[in-house]
């Protein structure tokens, strides 16, 4: 493990040390230099980088963020990232592109030798989030009618391109998918037996799928290389089960970052500047605040009931709390279970059941405690409306909460969308009117 760190560097580089900088990067490995590449500043990045040999160059551009590598291509130009660029995986370069102004993206793209060029317009041929955009194009495949020795011999003169070898996907002759095989029953199968033999029944993913999902599945099950087809079952692609960690990270990162009601920095923290700090937060606030006039206006409506029993106004707070947690509670878990393919949109009256079932039971539970408290400390009536507005409260925000991630994926937006803060401003309105309307009834007010 390297003990060199991007600050150190920076100030080597302050200090006009290049030598030293360059010394000490050609001893790192490329995904050590890298990760030091992307914490440092834009411009110091670019300098260590220019002080990398070319062919450690290109190897440490390769294990960039997409965010970093578009940031090397603005400060030195295409011409001299142009050999990197053309070893990327296609699936690599895709996303590079994605961060890329258009007229840079074409430059490059016109760079690539006529078959990277192919590869790379296959995978740019899907939808951003797709699986098919982040698979590789780049596979090698056999028969069922092979033998196992003309297989491996067709594994050896097209697998130093391919993404992985390990496992094999069979296809017939019109390249739809059959199955596929591992390398090593292959190899240590009798050469005269056929490929069929040895062929086992696909786990694959749709190119058009949701990547998430796709990413998802290869890593519960531990395949090391998912074929992706078309609608018609041809083999386009496979998707590793690396580049299916990374997919699965990156959308876990932003899950986490919406549900903090912001959006995720496309840089380190401290190199992102304070208008892209500013941006990441500002909008969520907006769409809180708006959604925070719904409380106001629900406090306004029953200001009446609170000057006849002023007690009420103090469990606002626990009501308003408890009910914004349990949505939020319920929304992560349905959320989790949409991207693991547990449930899906047409579960949604199971989901609302059970989520219902559970808010009720720990509104049961959670209301018997608020009724002693509150019959104890104030009397009978204020703990019966406390007890029961917990009760409801809990059940219903566990089921708004349940059913949402549900309704955002039907109509094709990203759950985490609703994040933790939207659900409990949506919830502590809805618990108001709850509890005001008991307290009217209950206290006869």
């Amino acid at each position: 493990m390297t003990t060199l760190t991007a600050k150190a560097l920076q100030s080597a580089i302050d200090d006009g040390r290049l030598a030293f900088v360059g010394r000490e990067l050609s001893q790192l490995a490329p995904q050590d230099a890298a990760a030091i590449l992307d914490a440092m500043d834009e411009g110091d990045r670019t300098i260590a980088f220019r002080l990398l040999a070319k062919d450690d160059a290109v190897q440490v551009f390769d294990d960039l963020s997409s965010t970093a590598q578009a940031a090397l291509i603005s400060s030195l130009g295409t011409a001299e990232v142009a050999d990197a660029f053309d070893h990327l995986d296609p699936d690599d370069r895709a996303e590079l592109l994605d961060e890329l102004p258009a007229n840079v993206a074409k430059a490059l793209i016109r760079s690539l030798s006529p078959a990277e060029r192919e590869t790379t317009a296959v995978v740019l041929g899907f939808r951003r989030g797709s699986v098919g955009r982040r698979m590789s194009p780049e596979f090698v495949h056999v028969f069922p009618d092979d033998d196992c020795r003309t297989a491996i011999e067709r594994i050896k003169a097209r697998g130093r391109h391919a993404e992985t070898i390990y496992t094999v996907p069979v296809v017939d002759h019109q390249r739809r998918l059959i199955g596929v095989a591992s390398l090593r029953d292959l190899l240590l199968s009798d050469p005269d037996t056929d490929v069929a033999e040895h062929t086992k029944a696909p786990i694959f993913a749709y190119a058009a799928e949701p990547a998430e999902s796709a990413a998802q599945r290869c890593i519960d099950r531990s395949i090391m290389a998912m074929p992706v087809v078309d609608n018609e079952d041809r083999l386009l692609g496979v998707l590793t089960l690396d580049d299916a960690a990374e997919v699965v990270e990156a959308a876990r990162d932003e899950d986490e970052a919406r549900a903090g009601a912001r959006e995720m920095l496309k840089t380190p923290y401290l190199q992102a500047s304070t208008f892209a700090i500013t941006r990441a937060r500002v909008v969520w606030l907006f769409v809180l605040a708006i959604s925070a006039i719904l409380t106001v206006n629900v406090l306004e409506i029953f200001e009446g009931t609170l000057e006849q029993k002023v007690a009420l106004a103090l469990f606002i707070p626990l009501l308003t709390g408890i009910g914004g947690n349990t949505g939020s509670q319920a929304a992560t878990t349905v959320t989790r279970a949409l991207a693991t393919d547990e449930v899906t949109t047409s579960d949604v009256l199971r989901v609302a059941g059970k989520e219902m079932s559970v808010g009720a039971t720990m509104g049961a539970a959670l209301g018997v405690v608020g009724f002693l408290v509150a019959g104890l400390v104030y009397d009978i009536g204020i703990g019966t409306v406390i007890g029961l507005t917990i009760l409801s409260v809990c059940t219903v925000a566990a089921t708004v909460g349940g059913i949402m991630p549900l309704v955002a994926r039907s109509i094709h937006v990203d759950p985490a969308v609703f994040s933790t803060p939207f659900i409990s401003t949506f919830c502590d309105a809805t618990g108001l009117i709850i509890y005001f309307s008991i307290a009217k009834a209950v206290l006869q007010i």
